[in-house]
């Protein structure tokens, strides 16, 4: 229920707080979970990589909602308080200011809708046509991704939160990117291998730096439930996995804690992905000539 009076302060807070988290959105629809993830790379160019576990889709989950509202949500008129000329003695409110509080209310309702429309059909863009507001999108997604090559597993959990397995094998004759979805403009990469025209690789895992698992997001969406009267911000999902390269090529480069490990295919190096990790893995390797 919302009542009829001038959007104040703590309203306006909310909003930019609302605007700051559709930026998040955009900027990163996907998080992992729980997972585990792996990439074998030859010196030859021949790769395989894995992902086992979880990926949220922020855009099905209670953040949207924090965004438009619960479906068939009602939201009625209510008339503020009059006061005397002295401005502290409350008094009845006349018909006209009644009626002039309605208008204003009005007004707003139809602003609001208006962005939320705006809003709405920029999610459906980014989505590639779903509309996460649907009740079948989630299912939708899924379809999608199972037809494509290497998504072995998608199961919807719930809220937006899908257990899945992928695994692909190739040729590094171009670069990869994970996880990439059928007709979505883009999508925040989990891993991503770079191929140098010197010969060298580059691995990066930017979906596995704290902030892809929504860190920045946590203080944002507490300060706007708080100004919404919520006791609680929506869930966000916790990252917890691992990330293991294993390779027979020579390491240049890499972040990892105890660096390149002897294993029985060359070299192993494991980074440890949670809300306490430091920096995105990365590495730098360099291919046979």
């Amino acid at each position: 229920v919302m009542q009829g009076a001038c959007p104040n302060a703590r309203r306006l807070g909310a909003v930019g707080l609302i605007v700051a988290l559709a930026m998040a959105l955009g900027a990163c629809m996907l998080s992992p979970g729980k997972f585990s993830a792996q990439l074998d790379m030859r010196k030859s160019g021949d790769f395989r990589f894995s992902y086992t576990g979880e990926i949220h889709v922020l855009a099905l989950s209670k953040l949207a909602e924090s965004m438009h509202g619960k479906a068939g949500e009602v939201v009625t008129f209510n008339s503020r308080p009059c006061f005397s000329g002295d401005g502290d003695t409350e008094r009845v409110c006349t018909s006209e200011e009644i009626a002039e509080q309605k208008k204003d209310w009005d007004e707003q309702q139809r602003a609001t809708g208006q962005r939320k429309t705006r809003e709405i059909e920029s999610m459906k863009a980014m989505f590639g046509g779903i509309d996460p507001a649907d009740p079948r999108a989630a299912e939708e997604l899924a379809t999608r991704l199972r037809r494509q090559a290497g998504w072995r597993r998608v199961v919807h959990r719930g809220e937006g939160l899908f257990d899945v397995e992928f695994v692909i094998e190739g040729r590094l004759d171009h670069d990869f990117t994970f996880p990439t979805i059928e007709r979505f403009p883009s999508a925040n990469p989990f891993v991503q291998i770079m191929r140098r025209a010197d010969g060298t690789v580059r691995i990066d895992a930017p979906g596995f730096a704290p902030a892809a698992a929504g860190e920045p997001y946590r203080g944002w969406m507490q300060a706007a439930a708080v100004s919404e009267g919520s006791q609680r911000a929506p869930r966000l999902p916790e990252m917890d996995g691992t990330f293991v390269m294993t390779t027979d090529a020579e390491v240049l480069a890499n972040n990892t804690d105890l660096g390149p490990q002897p294993f029985t295919t060359g070299q192993r190096l494991e980074w440890k992905v949670n809300s306490r990790s430091q920096a995105a893995p990365t590495a730098l390797i360099r291919l046979a000539r």
